[in-house]
């Protein structure tokens, strides 16, 4: 896989070093056991995989590419490059400007645009027809696209299995910058309808299924479907693709769950299409390695790092909540001085403290934490983040001391 040149301050000396390390011993990342750091007062468990993926370096090395090739042009992003505040933040003092919000809001009107100014597509892509309005006004839409290429094989996927008369499900959050693009491109060839989780999945089977009239499908789906949309007809042939960063457990369920209904209804053994070969390896990894990470050991606590609107990131925090107290944190300035954490709920998008949360010593065991962070977080975050823990375990072992014992100890045990 290919290496992109990413500003060195979103690099780190701690994580860098171990992810290294692992990878000179398993290239074909094959290893999903986590990384542990023991400091003496305080143990990380970090996740095997976690951090910034392909496509989100493909797209940070693009916006700097560009920055570097526009000097005294006009820069703009459709909207957030990435779910990161960091990222995002260094971008637009370096005089970037956005054109939507995430939910697709204007913040600068299309038709101030000319076509001498430079526009940056984000990693999630974005619709054919705001595509199509760029290109209206003689925007270049090619040489700076930051589109994630597995965002891109869902959309080939689907694509093509619209020509072949399938109804595309989009498992995504509706209002979600990829979810938008995918469903776009989706129904540029036959028909889409978005479903956000498994209840939704539920009251769309019991249409397939005949439960219920189909005279009530709007109460469930209006805004969801393309134009046109005859739930009737339309729910026949179904094939299940997803936003990326969704849980892929989830997805896999919703899409045993729809052909479970496909097939109870028709004799065609054509008419649910198999996709799952779409799901995003880099979302499967970083998921995969977090419960590695969770099955690993007794845990004390979670900490998981990342922007609180990125949706690959809450899932992380979602599988790790299920186990173990856990901490959505964005960044080292959460940690204050007096102690307290700030962090944040998800669920209900409510920003919370706790004072004092880390677990002491207890028996002589030594509390035991699990570090991982999303995909559109630098590793440098996730360092700071460490450093400010064991600010809070006094008398902790030098980092250096700790790494060193950390890559001995991978060294002596047998090559798989």
């Amino acid at each position: 896989m290919r290496s992109f040149e990413v500003p060195e301050f979103y690099r780190s000396p701690i994580i860098g070093r171990v992810k290294q390390k692992r990878k000179s011993r398993d290239p074909r990342k094959q290893d999903f056991t986590p990384s542990v750091l023991d400091f003496g007062t305080v143990r990380f468990v970090m996740a095997r995989h976690f951090g910034f993926c392909f496509g989100v370096e493909n797209a940070i090395e693009i916006a700097y590419r560009a920055l570097d090739e526009n000097p005294g042009k006009r820069i703009f992003l459709l909207s957030q490059m990435i779910h990161n505040p960091e990222v995002n933040a260094d971008l637009t003092a370096q005089g970037i400007r956005f054109l939507q919000d995430t939910e697709g809001n204007p913040l600068t009107p299309i038709s101030e645009l000319t076509a001498d100014d430079v526009v940056l597509i984000p990693a999630f892509g974005t619709t054919l027809e705001l595509e199509a309005q760029l290109k209206g006004i003689g925007v270049d839409v090619a040489t700076y696209n930051t589109t994630c290429p597995f965002v891109e094989k869902v959309w080939k996927r689907s694509a093509k299995l619209a020509t072949e008369s399938y109804t595309i499900v989009i498992h995504g959050k509706p209002q979600h910058e990829e979810t938008r693009a995918t469903f776009s491109h989706a129904r540029e060839s036959g028909h889409a309808l978005v479903v956000k989780n498994m209840a939704e999945t539920e009251v769309l089977c019991s249409f397939i299924e005949g439960q219920r009239p189909m005279a009530e499908f709007w109460e469930h789906f209006e805004g969801r479907t393309s134009a046109g949309f005859d739930p009737a007809q339309h729910l026949q042939r179904i094939g299940v693709v997803n936003q990326t960063t969704m849980l892929a457990s989830d997805t896999q369920a919703i899409s045993d769950r729809i052909k479970q209904s496909i097939e109870a209804k028709s004799s065609d053994a054509q008419a649910f299409a198999n996709t799952r070969d779409t799901l995003c390896y880099a979302t499967n990894d970083n998921q995969q390695a977090t419960q590695a990470a969770l099955a690993a050991g007794e845990l004390d606590a979670a900490v998981v790092v990342g922007g609180y609107n990125s949706s690959n990131t809450s899932h992380l925090v979602e599988l790790c909540e299920e186990q173990v107290p856990t901490f959505f944190v964005r960044n080292e300035k959460e940690l204050l001085a007096d102690g307290t954490l700030k962090h944040y709920d998800w669920r209900t998008g409510v920003h919370q403290e706790t004072a004092d949360p880390w677990p002491e010593a207890e028996g002589g065991r030594i509390p035991t934490l699990l570090l991982t962070s999303g995909a559109s977080c630098p590793d440098a975050t996730v360092d700071r983040v460490m450093h400010a823990i064991l600010e809070r375990y006094p008398g902790s072992k030098d980092v250096e001391e700790v790494l060193i014992a950390f890559e001995q100890e991978l060294d002596a045990q047998p090559l798989s």
